[in-house]
């Protein structure tokens, strides 16, 4: 009896060896199935103890400069060489530059906008499935799984900040899935947060020696972007929707 036992013991490590090592098998013509590392280990949850921000200082934008935006495209593969070039006006735009110009005095100047990681976020509420939704840590996505395309979310997403996908995607990277007829926005880089890391633009623009981005808890009192935002202060785009968006910026 117990033999009989070690041999069922041994086939069944067998078994799941064998289920183990086609986490990357080709289960069809052009269809690759990979195994997915989890972006933190079970016992670190997402809590509603952090709430995670970015404050952007427009002062200290360059103008010209889009580091920010180039470091999105890497990160992510949705620059220009990812999408054809027969469809330039469908082409996705997680985070761009944008440009104010105040008509009384001719002031112009140039800041990034994307998601704004709302805490009553419109596009969560207008998904009729629920693709859209918010972390309890404040960040907003999209789940691809279940997204329709329908759009309702960039038709309620008053800073323009989401994009559709129209046309068959090349070189995307396996850590960012971009799929055809869904939505997508910034995702405030949501696998370097959860491996401990920061947003790819805000890495870009300290890079530069530029420093116009700060990324932490707003949660934390002591944390850097409180800090910054208990100093000097900071403010919404559209603050007027009541919305209390993730994004703050200075200097607008």
């Amino acid at each position: 009896m117990e033999k009989e036992n070690s041999l069922l013991d041994q086939a069944r490590r067998a078994f799941f060896g064998k289920v183990a090592a086609a986490a990357a098998v080709t289960v069809a013509p052009g269809m690759v199935l990979y195994q997915v590392a989890q972006a933190k280990p079970a016992a670190e949850k997402v809590t509603d103890k952090v709430r995670w921000g970015m404050l952007i200082n427009t002062t200290k934008c360059a103008d010209g400069c889009d580091a920010c935006v180039t470091a999105c495209e890497t990160e992510y593969g949705w620059g220009p060489e990812s999408e054809p070039l027969s469809a330039p006006n469908q082409r996705a735009q997680w985070i761009r530059k944008v440009k104010l110009t105040d008509k009384a005095t001719g002031y112009a100047q140039t800041l990034p906008l994307m998601c704004q990681h709302c805490e009553i976020p419109p596009c969560v509420d207008v998904c009729p499935t629920g693709a859209s939704m918010k972390r309890v840590d404040g960040i907003v996505l999209v789940d691809k799984h279940i997204c329709i395309g329908c759009r309702y979310c960039m038709m309620a997403c008053p800073y323009k900040a989401r994009s559709f996908v129209h046309e068959n995607l090349t070189d995307q990277n396996v850590n960012a899935p971009r799929g055809k007829g869904t939505v997508e926005s910034c995702t405030m880089c949501v696998q370097r947060v959860d491996n401990d890391g920061i947003p790819a633009c805000v890495e870009a623009c300290n890079a530069e020696n530029h420093n116009a981005m700060f990324f932490g808890d707003l949660n934390d009192p002591q944390s850097e972007i409180s800090i910054e935002l208990a100093k000097n202060g900071g403010e919404q785009i559209r603050g007027d929707l009541g919305l209390n968006t993730g994004v703050r910026y200075q200097g607008i």
